[in-house]
């Protein structure tokens, strides 16, 4: 029998944690068990009814056909408008593109940038999908462990120790997915520092800069003309707008970069949803207050999750100052037995008996590039924070 070859790109890619995660919760939750699920990075609140009603009438005015593939003209424009109140970036719509999710846009990036065995700089513990897509498009994804007595934040002496002639990139998460890390003004600028003089993209991953606990968000472009001119700023209207299933992103930098950017675009997705892009426009308008009672629900949630594990007494973890989750050390329990004479060896084991034992759904740490650890997610009702919470204290406390 023939055998059909599958692409030696795929060599070394694995599945998303969190999206494996998810589904084995929900099917868990399929067969009738009460699963709290702690997995998923989205939102629980509604799309606000401006939104809505954007979208409505964009599908009631017949605006239904393809769009341009960076983007239609008015949500560019309205995106600049954007960049200049919140961020204190000046871009003109030819340096956005709107892509189907932020993800694609850092995806664009990559394969607009990187040459086969370049290097890209990913400080950990880092959202999953950043060192397979770097592998996708050819390069070698170089992560650099970040300590969390330094609170997980990437150092300048670290940043300048993995610089190498090969490097093409580094990319930036702050707030960060998993670690809640938000960085000070200088601690950027001083990483930018590092980086002048040399040919090196950042890729400043800016998706939740809306959802900040403590410190103020600082745009990495917006540190310094020599910042600004080396730095892709990627955002979305996923997090802060809770739009995560209408799949918006979009990203603003030099001309040349975005061109290339939507020539990809063309010859992949093309542009992104219509209907989306009108109600995106409606986001924009939005006052930063009608985010408010999501934020202080947020920080609520996060400061329950604190005490939860504070008062168990042998937790660690670094309380996140922004996103919506919790990463939480729990190499205790490794090397520990259930089931009689089953032994937890890591994150990944850890979480699915959490899963079948309390059936609470949580993300290993492994994927983040930190075995150490579990991701939780406080983007749920605060029942289900108290419940989980409690639920994995309970059950890591039979461990034997």
């Amino acid at each position: 029998m023939t055998t059909l070859k599958l692409s030696s790109r795929l060599d070394g890619v694995a599945e998303s944690s969190t999206l494996k995660m998810n589904a084995a919760a929900r099917e868990l939750a399929a067969k009738g068990h009460k699963v709290v699920n702690l997995t998923a990075g989205e939102p629980d609140f509604p799309v606000l009814d401006p939104v809505k009603d954007a979208a409505i009438a964009a599908i009631t005015g017949n605006f239904n056909k393809y769009t341009p593939a960076a983007g239609i003209p008015e949500l560019r424009k309205g995106l600049t408008r954007k960049f200049e109140k919140d961020n204190g970036l000046a871009y003109t719509p030819e340096d956005i593109i709107v892509t189907v999710g932020a993800k694609q846009a850092i995806f664009n990036f990559l394969l607009a940038t990187i040459n086969s065995g370049d290097e890209v700089i990913i400080p950990g513990p880092y959202w999953v999908s950043y060192p397979d897509m770097v592998k996708l498009a050819g390069g070698w994804p170089v992560t650099v462990d970040t300590d969390a007595k330094a609170g997980f934040k990437l150092t300048p002496a670290q940043l300048k120790g993995a610089l190498t002639p090969k490097t093409r990139a580094l990319i930036l998460n702050a707030p960060s997915n998993p670690t809640g890390v938000v960085y000070t003004r200088g601690e950027m600028q001083a990483l930018a520092k590092v980086l002048e003089g040399t040919d090196v993209w950042v890729v400043s991953d800016e998706i939740y800069e809306k959802l900040i606990f403590e410190g103020e968000f600082t745009s990495f472009a917006a540190l310094s003309p020599d910042a600004f001119k080396r730095t892709l700023t990627v955002n979305g209207f996923s997090k802060t707008y809770s739009m995560t299933g209408w799949r918006l992103g979009y990203a603003a930098g030099p001309k040349p970069l975005i061109a290339a950017m939507a020539l990809l675009q063309g010859q992949s997705t093309s542009g992104a949803n219509s209907v989306a892009q009108r109600a995106a426009l409606a986001a924009l308008d939005l006052p930063d207050s009608a985010f408010k009672p999501m934020v202080e629900a947020f920080r609520r949630r996060r400061d329950r999750m604190a005490e939860i594990f504070s008062a168990a007494g042998n937790f660690s973890f670094v309380k996140p100052a922004g996103a919506f989750y919790f990463f939480l050390n729990v190499e205790q329990a490794y090397g520990k037995a259930y089931n009689h004479d089953q032994v937890l060896t890591g994150s990944e084991d850890l979480a699915f008996y959490l899963l079948n034992a309390a059936h609470v759904g949580t993300v290993p740490g492994n994927g983040f590039g930190a075995d150490a650890y579990l991701r939780l997610s406080f983007a749920v009702s605060d029942s289900d924070v108290e419940e989980g919470s409690k639920r994995i204290v309970d059950a890591i406390a039979k461990l034997r």
